[in-house]
Formats: structure tokens, C-alpha cells, sequence
């Protein structure tokens, strides 16, 4: 989710029918006791009788026996579209790693050193559950690669992605309190064309994807507060990949140069550097790809998207350096147009801020509504297609009170100029005690 720099689930189980009786055999039939001679002895018929007994009394017995039921197997592998938990295809908590990286010259002892590594084990847990939250983010990316395509809804798509999260983590945020424990970390940014990020369809929205857009999907996916946040960018017209081509490899630059003791005001300088030493060809006219650079990556904090750390994607004198144990979104913004972006259009995005005043409220339903907020979202980010879910309604001029009494942010829209084409790309790093772990890298990106 883009930080604004400040202004100044198997395929189905057969199960044999072990009830199932052979049929006879048409041929032992035939040339069985029908067909004896009429001067058989009645003595074998008798001699033949016990034996009949017998078999049939063996046949009893056996039909008596039941089959033993066949234990049902943990899935192996993810439906489509993604529902089968992940904690089931990752038993006892042994999620997949994200990229390590090794860090190097001063810090280089650190991937050895006894006393880092306890460092690193004892928070474990903390490590399983991004690990966790991180796998959830690939499989439903996995998804979305597949099946976003020009002639869905943006709404369709919003749902089918924030649908696949919850089933992934196995909480569907409609009991209160649920979605604290795991789910998304921040709504579903689905940006197009100028519009770089924050936007998400509102209840009613028509939009439809077309084929010429280039559209940023955004989306982040928590644990116990801890926050995935990752980015990519989709475009169906091959005249667009060089835009994308740009930002992939300036936010790939970043990753590689963000670490322990890096200052973040010189990623951003690498960032700058390689970015705009692309360009892009678009009927007929050369386009320089802009950094758009009034946005930032962030840190991140537990249930809090952004932390009190910035990285700016342009060079500054930021000195502020990366430390151990801090978490962070390295994301990078490339436009073909002013490199610079405003606020405009339908809020959907809100978040309760960190730091959010006490206010005697005197609307009810604002009363009412930070109620909701306060024990279903926290302070993670939410849009107003949440509030739908949980059946509020006739919530706007409670919302916009809160928002004015400064105690809900709202995030409007961030556009370029009309007419020009934004991108993102965007993983989360954690800057471990032993290595660098970019916890968010895929197949994908």
C-alpha cells in the first residue's frame, strides 16, 4: 500500500465400493449340475448337500465383514479458485522461506554468529506467522495471474482476491474480532491507467477492465497483525512492458541495496537511477519513465501499514538508516507522465490512525460506527465494501465525522496526469539479526 511522501484450496477422493459382488461366471453355469447325466446317484446329490451348507455358511461370513474405511488424506495441493487453508498444505507451522540474503562486508559475521541466531530463533513465531501470511499472498497472486483479464469487473476481481485471502487463512472477518486475527492486511488496490494507488471499488462501481489498461494490483495479507504488503502490475498490450520492465528492476534495486546500517535517502538515489534509464514507446511517441516521486516505501509495524520510516524512491539526505528487526515495504512508483501524483476522486480507503485524538463524539452514528471500526478492524486499513460485508449501512455521514474529527484517515485516490501510465512493483523484507529475508518473493516476481 503506497505511502505518500510528506508534502514540504483437492481433486475428489474415488472410494472403491467394497460391497460390490462378482457376477457369476455364464460358462461354470453352463457346465455345472443342470447339465449331469439323469443317471446320477441320489447319494452324490446328498454327498453335495453339507458341502453347499458349508459354502454358503463361508459366504455369510464373509459378507459379514466390513471393509475398513479408507482415512481421508490431507490435502496436497491448492484448488482454483485457492480454498484449501494453507496451514493444511503446511502442517505444523513449516511455511515456505521468502529469498534469503546473505548481508555482506561488515555485517557478513552475522550469518554465522551464535549470537544472531538465537537472536533469529527466539522470534520464531513472529517468523512463522509472516512466513504464513507471505504463502497466502503467493497463492492468491497465483490466482490472480491466471484469471485477471480484460472484460472482468473491477469488482469481480477485488472479491476474488480478498475471497481467496480469507478461505487461505481460514477467517472470513464476519464474526467481531475475526479479521484481527488473520486476513487482509489492507483492501484490494486495483489502479488504473494514471491512477497509481489507493483505489478500490466502492459498492455500485460498473468499472470494467479493458484491454489497453495497465492496471496495479495491490493487496496485503496479515497474521496476528503481521502485515504482507506486495505489489504487481498487469497489462495485456505488449507496448506497455517496458514500462513495467522499469519498475521491476528499480524495485528489485532497491531490495538489493536496502539492509542493516543502509541509508535510505541512497536506495532511494539506486532506485531513481535505474528507473528512469528506461523508456517507453507509445503510438509512436517516446515516453522518459518517471519516477513518480511524492511516493514512498515504508516500514511497517505490527496492525500498522505504515510505520514511522520512509524510503523514498528519489534521492534525498534521508540519513535515517535501516536497522535489525525492522520490516519494510520496498515499493517503486515509474510513470510515463509527470512523475508526480495528486489526490482525486471517491475515497474508498480508510484506516483508524494510530494516534487518533480522544473526541466527545456527538453523533450517534459516529459513536456507532467507531465501535465497528475499533473492534473489527483496528488500525489496519479497510474500505467502505468492508463496512457492506458487515451489514452497516447509512454509514457516510457517521464515516466522514470521523474522518474530520481526525480520528480516521482517509486515503483519496493518486493520479498523474490524464492520459499517462503508472506501474508498481512492491515485496516486504524483513531485516532479520542473520539475514536479509525478502519474505514476499515468488515464482512471479
Amino acid at each position: 500500500m503506497a505511502a505518500q511522501a510528506p508534502t514540504a484450496e483437492l481433486g475428489q477422493l474415488s472410494v472403491e465400493d467394497g460391497g460390490s459382488k462378482p457376477k457369476p461366471d455364464a460358462a461354470a453355469a453352463s457346465n455345472g449340475n443342470l447339465n449331469h447325466d439323469s443317471d446320477d446317484s441320489e447319494d452324490e446329490a446328498e454327498d453335495a448337500a453339507p458341502a453347499a451348507a458349508t459354502g454358503a455358511a463361508e459366504k455369510k461370513k464373509k459378507k459379514k465383514k466390513k471393509s475398513k474405511k479408507k482415512k481421508k488424506n490431507s490435502p496436497t495441493q491448492q484448488s482454483d479458485p485457492p480454498r484449501v487453508l494453507i496451514s493444511q498444505l503446511f502442517p505444523n507451522n513449516t511455511y515456505p522461506t521468502g529469498e534469503e540474503v546473505e548481508y555482506v562486508s561488515e555485517n557478513r559475521y552475522r550469518t554465522t554468529n551464535e549470537e544472531k541466531r538465537h537472536l533469529d530463533n527466539l522470534k520464531s513465531e513472529w517468523l512463522s506467522d509472516y512466513r504464513h501470511a507471505a504463502e497466502v499472498h503467493r497463492q492468491t497472486r497465483q490466482w490472480a495471474h491466471k484469471n485477471v483479464k480484460p472484460g472482468h469487473t473491477l469488482m469481480e476481481i477485488a472479491n476474488g482476491i480478498e475471497d481467496s485471502v480469507r478461505a487461505l487463512v481460514g477467517h472470513q472477518g464476519l464474526e467481531e474480532g475475526d479479521a484481527l486475527t488473520a486476513g487482509m492486511g489492507f483492501p484490494t488496490g486495483l489502479s488504473i491507467n494514471h491512477c497509481a494507488a489507493h483505489y478500490t471499488p466502492n459498492a455500485g462501481n460498473k468499472m470494467v477492465l479493458q484491454q489497453d489498461d495497465v492496471i496495479k494490483i495491490d493487496f496485503g495479507v496479515h497474521v496476528n497483525g503481521n502485515i504482507i504488503d506486495s505489489a504487481f502490475t498487469m497489462a495485456f498490450n505488449p507496448r506497455y512492458d517496458p514500462l513495467l520492465e522499469a519498475v521491476k528492476a528499480a524495485t528489485n534495486a532497491g531490495i538489493r541495496e536496502a539492509g542493516i546500517d543502509a541509508r535510505v535517502g541512497e536506495i532511494g538515489g539506486v532506485i531513481q537511477e535505474v528507473m528512469e534509464s528506461y523508456e517507453v514507446e507509445i503510438d509512436g511517441t517516446t515516453y522518459p519513465v518517471k519516477t513518480i516521486r511524492n511516493l514512498n516505501g515504508h516500514s511497517i509495524l505490527p496492525y500498522n501499514i505504515h510505520g514511522t520510516k520512509s524510503v523514498p524512491i528519489v534521492k534525498s539526505n534521508d540519513n535515517t538508516k535501516m536497522e535489525e528487526g525492522d520490516v519494510f515495504a520496498i515499493e517503486t512508483f515509474g510513470s510515463t507522465g509527470e512523475g508526480k501524483v495528486r489526490e482525486e476522486g471517491e475515497v474508498s480507503h480508510y484506516a483508524k490512525r494510530t494516534d487518533a485524538p480522544k473526541v466527545d463524539l456527538r453523533l450517534n452514528s459516529a459513536k456507532s460506527l467507531l465501535n465497528v471500526i475499533t473492534k473489527n478492524f483496528g488500525t489496519l486499513p479497510w474500505c467502505r465494501r468492508y463496512l457492506d460485508r458487515l451489514g452497516q449501512d447509512k454509514y457516510l455521514l457517521g464515516l466522514n465525522n470521523l474522518v474530520a474529527n481526525g480520528i480516521v484517515e482517509s486515503y483519496p485516490p493518486l493520479v498523474d496526469k490524464k492520459g499517462s501510465y503508472t506501474a508498481q512493483f512492491e515485496h516486504t523484507i524483513l531485516i532479520r539479526p542473520t539475514v536479509k529475508e525478502v519474505i514476499s518473493r515468488g515464482d512471479d516476481y
